[in-house]
């Protein structure tokens, strides 16, 4: 797939063919993607927990404020930033840091599903705690997102978003808009 053809065709999918598991392959270049993914300093300040238990999915789905939809994706990823990383070359910064690398390879992930015709959907509602204690995330790591993976049972239609006037501005935080120059 093309590249902005690639972009055009993500969008968050909530439902899953039921029975049809990721590719072990497939599965493998998303990950590898992941890996590449930019990261500060290349730390990769980040660990990607793969889960396909269903008791543990029921976990997620339940930290995640009740997001049952979870539970019939054929595989989570779960992204958590690793401050530990981080903190050897970027001190203060290193928390920052360590989500930026988490919220990029989730990024990736979700656009190197789309590119081999998966759906994915990123779940970032959830209680920190009871998230980390259903991925087994140590003191020192927090879970930034988990990714919903798996052969969608439908395409959304495109949603409108905001104009670039509006969410793009020049020089400054509340300069003229996108275009307005």
């Amino acid at each position: 797939m093309e590249f902005f053809e690639t972009l055009d065709a993500r969008h968050s999918i909530r439902k899953y063919v039921e029975g049809a598991p990721v590719d072990a392959d497939a599965l493998s270049k998303i990950l590898e993607y992941c890996n590449a993914a930019p990261s500060a300093g290349n730390l990769q300040g980040y660990r990607v927990v793969v889960v396909r238990d269903a008791e543990q999915k029921a976990a997620v789905a339940e930290a995640a404020f009740g997001q049952t939809f979870v539970t019939s994706a054929p595989v989570l990823l779960a992204f958590v930033a690793d401050f530990a990383t981080s903190a050897a070359r970027y001190g203060d910064r290193a928390q920052l840091y360590a989500i930026q690398d988490a919220s990029i390879a989730a990024t990736t992930a979700c656009y190197a599903a789309a590119a081999l015709g998966l759906g994915t959907c990123w779940i970032g509602a959830f209680d920190d705690g009871q998230m980390a204690k259903a991925l087994g995330v140590p003191d020192g790591s927090r879970p930034v997102a988990v990714i919903a993976l798996g052969k969608p049972a439908h395409t959304p239609s495109s949603r409108s978003r905001r104009p670039l006037a509006d969410l793009v501005r020049e020089g400054t935080y509340d300069g003229p808009g996108y275009g307005a120059m």
